[in-house]
């Protein structure tokens, strides 16, 4: 009983942290390090395989079984030693895990940076463009206003199902070292996974294994956006339809998912044609324009995502209990 009482406060404890200081600056973050391992491993591996499309495929599974591996098998290990060290060892480095797994304040704090250069526009969109480019990953040096609003009103929506809900999913199942597998998993397909010349073999594991861990988290988010959007906006219906409609529009098959929740939820269009690396992408649209997006849909769009995290926060600690108390 102590040890699922201290698992569910470590993670309430390390929520709470985020929403209080988002990202632990001064604390080496697990996603800095497994970014290395994957810059060393991206640098060497296409080496020793064959360069051949199927040799390239070959060297991204290998590190598409390794990273994972090699997360869970660390933090699980040091979880279980701080356990049999002390609870209180325990305790500290789970909540710490935890807190720097979801992402919410900090996808918070940088929509809202882009809503207030927006409304102060002393020095043009530049530096709306500038703000939005550390959250986005698209050429944004071209965006007008309201591809600069809908740019960020995507992310938010996008980055609520990868950033807090799938964390929150796998710690309910594995507490802080699945979640953090689960981290490595994203940020593999982050550096690797684009459809360019370079990624096309070596990046086509990493990208499908995180179509696959993303599969269930992305749909749960959409449901849970689908609520707020009905609590926040009274437009549950609508944001369900469009979600019903459109949650395919996309290459991949989970990004889609909280987009069309959130399109129906303002009733805007979001998504269509765009230039990533200087690349142009044809993209579908998401929603329908029943008017004009505007600056303030950022925040609109920051109240349901803080409001869809509290609701994912709850149905993960109801998941962690129900697995680790005999009976339920």
């Amino acid at each position: 009983m102590m040890f699922i009482v201290i698992v569910e406060l470590s993670i309430l404890m390390g929520f709470l942290l985020d929403l209080i200081f988002a990202d632990p600056a001064r604390i080496p973050h697990p996603v800095v390090i497994i970014g290395k391992g994957i810059s060393i491993l991206e640098k060497h591996l296409p080496r020793i395989f064959p360069k051949t499309s199927a040799g390239q495929r070959a060297a991204g599974t290998v590190m598409a079984i390794l990273i994972p591996l090699t997360a869970l098998v660390f933090t699980a290990g040091v979880c279980i030693a701080a356990w049999i060290l002390h609870p209180v060892a325990f305790f500290v480095i789970h909540t710490i895990w935890c807190w720097q797994a979801v992402a919410v304040r900090g996808l918070d704090r940088e929509a809202k940076n882009v809503y207030r250069c927006l409304c102060e526009n002393k020095d043009g969109l530049d530096p709306a463009r500038r703000a939005v480019g550390r959250i986005v990953g698209r050429d944004t040096a071209e965006l007008d206003e309201k591809g600069v609003i809908r740019a960020t009103v995507e992310t938010v929506a996008e980055n609520f199902s990868d950033g807090v809900v799938a964390p929150l999913f796998y710690m309910a199942f594995g507490g802080a070292p699945l979640a953090l597998t689960y981290k490595s998993i994203n940020t593999m397909d982050s550096m690797v996974g684009y459809k360019n010349e370079k990624y096309i073999d070596f990046g086509r594991a990493p990208a499908r294994l995180d179509d696959v861990a993303g599969f269930l988290p992305a749909r749960i988010g959409a449901l849970i956006w689908i609520l707020m959007a009905g609590i926040y906006e009274r437009r549950l219906k609508a944001s369900a339809r469009i979600w019903r409609r459109d949650r395919r529009n996309h290459a991949s098959p989970n990004a889609a998912q909280t987009e069309a929740a959130c399109a129906g939820a303002l009733g805007v269009q979001l998504a269509g044609p765009a230039y990533y690396f200087g690349e142009y992408y044809d993209k579908q649209t998401i929603g329908d324009p029943e008017r004009e997006i505007e600056a303030t849909d950022i925040l609109r769009t920051c109240r349901m995502m803080n409001g869809a995290s509290v609701m994912a926060l709850l149905l993960c600690m109801a998941v962690a209990a129900a697995i680790m108390i005999p009976g339920i």
